[in-house]
């Protein structure tokens, strides 16, 4: 068992893993930056070191930073989240040469994954259903053409080492090509460092649906089950489901398969998620894969029992999975919303300030995954996601009825939010119906019907 585990992050993940360190035994290192230095899992860990101003690159980017407070403080491993240096393949190196545990996948897993066009090749290698485009980065616009034309239009302009929405242009016709490629591979540079780009044909009115994987390191793979998490605004995630509500047990059971074998080809070691994108005729396509614990885990972990982030921690220790496949079943119904500390009402501008009052939300079936407290300052220099309302009952109408009274009860003062919009959401006709896709938020709010 570890001793002790450096969280390499902040806010409400940094709080989750703390509370999973706590129930095992093992004490907890924060770091923060000089803008988190009143932050909640600094008040939660043993113990907390600076390291560096409030700009990330100075601080949660700080390779060597983080890695001398592991030096200073005895840390044996390394939780990176989500986020920050979760998929930094170099940080998971580091970590290695270093003698820290890094918890999550190896190196070459992260980079082999990270890379979209090569994870493409690999999951079509082993068998794994891809969306139909280039083989691999797309360097010249006569190629682009030459592709585009081949698979048809309209298609996607992605970026090899993206994620987040980032580095993602539509095309629906020759002439929008050139252009649409010079934006991604300037955006792609500007957030990752890497311009390439490839090409996918365009799957019109997905739902993008992602399975939930553990694998140990004695060649154990398990899934737990789908998200649904097609509720995106500019391919951000704002609400998810678990299970999807269009799934079957036939689908189910070919999606997860597809999942672990995705799984087994990079030689993946602990959690992971497999998303892909699933069609009106239930013909699903690989579409990444995220090497880290997701924002939207609580819903699996609802469904399933299982606590991911334990079971993190164990994988990392070498311990085999506490689960065999047939001992996950998926039981009841979970929603997410993801609140954010932003005004909806003017484009969603981030809205820094400090929290006057608060009020949460509690009660049977009803979780609540925050970092925030009365008193406490949202700055202008992160994310601003505040928390996650998580609320889980037998079955969808019912979760979807708890999760609007839940909102109701959820009071933030100081700051504007996106309560509302959430409430209107799950007010919607049609996702009350289920009738949802990728597109689902951008259409409705067009429409003026959010």
């Amino acid at each position: 068992m570890f001793n002790k585990v450096l969280i390499a992050n902040r806010g409400e993940i940094a709080v989750r893993i703390i509370r999973a360190c706590r129930e095992l035994g093992i004490r907890t290192v924060a770091v923060y930056s000089t803008a988190d230095r009143n932050a909640l899992h600094v008040k939660l860990a043993d113990e907390s070191v600076c390291i560096g101003p409030a700009a990330t690159k100075d601080s949660y980017l700080n390779i060597q930073a983080i890695l001398s407070a592991c030096e200073l403080t005895g840390a044996e491993a390394v939780h990176p989240g989500f986020g920050f240096l979760s998929e930094n393949a170099n940080f998971a190196k580091a970590c290695k040469r270093c003698g820290v545990k890094f918890i999550g996948p190896d190196s070459k897993s992260i980079e082999l994954m990270g890379d979209k066009a090569q994870a493409k090749e690999t999951m079509k290698a082993a068998g794994v259903p891809v969306v139909p485009g280039s083989d691999g980065e797309v360097d010249t616009i006569e190629r682009a053409k030459e592709i585009a034309q081949n698979i048809g239009y309209p298609v996607m302009v992605k970026a090899s080492a993206g994620g987040g929405g980032r580095g993602i242009r539509m095309v629906e016709s020759s002439e929008q090509l050139e252009a649409a490629m010079t934006a991604a591979k300037q955006e792609a540079l500007s957030f990752f460092g890497n311009d390439g780009i490839y090409i996918e044909k365009l799957i019109l009115n997905p739902r993008h649906v992602e399975i939930q994987i553990l694998a140990d390191q004695f060649g154990n793979v398990i899934h737990l089950g789908e998200r649904d998490c097609s509720i995106q605004r500019r391919n951000q995630k704002v609400l998810e489901e678990a299970p999807c509500a269009i799934m079957t047990s036939q689908l189910r059971e070919k999606m997860g398969a597809a999942a672990i074998e995705a799984a087994r080809a990079c030689s993946y070691e602990n959690a992971g998620t497999i998303e892909f994108l699933l069609d009106d005729n239930q013909n699903f396509y690989f579409m990444e894969m995220n090497t880290r614990i997701q924002v939207e885990h609580p819903i699996t972990e609802l469904v399933t029992g299982v606590d991911l982030v334990k079971e993190q921690l164990l994988i990392a220790q070498g311990k085999p999975l506490s689960y065999t496949q047939d001992k996950i079943h998926l039981t009841g119904y979970a929603i997410e919303c993801r609140i954010n500390a932003e005004n909806p009402k003017l484009n969603f501008r981030p809205s820094p300030g400090k929290i006057e009052a608060l009020n949460v939300p509690g009660g049977p079936g009803v979780r609540i995954d925050s970092a925030v407290y009365q008193g406490y300052e949202i700055t202008p220099f992160y994310d601003s996601m505040i928390a996650k309302l998580i609320a889980y009952a037998p079955d969808r109408v019912t979760a979807i009825s708890k999760m609007k009274w839940a909102l109701a009860e959820f009071l933030v003062e100081g700051v504007d939010t996106n309560i509302d919009f959430q409430l209107s959401i799950l007010r919607n006709k049609d996702f009350l119906n289920a009738q949802v896709d990728n597109h689902f938020l951008d259409n409705k709010m067009a429409a003026g019907e959010l």
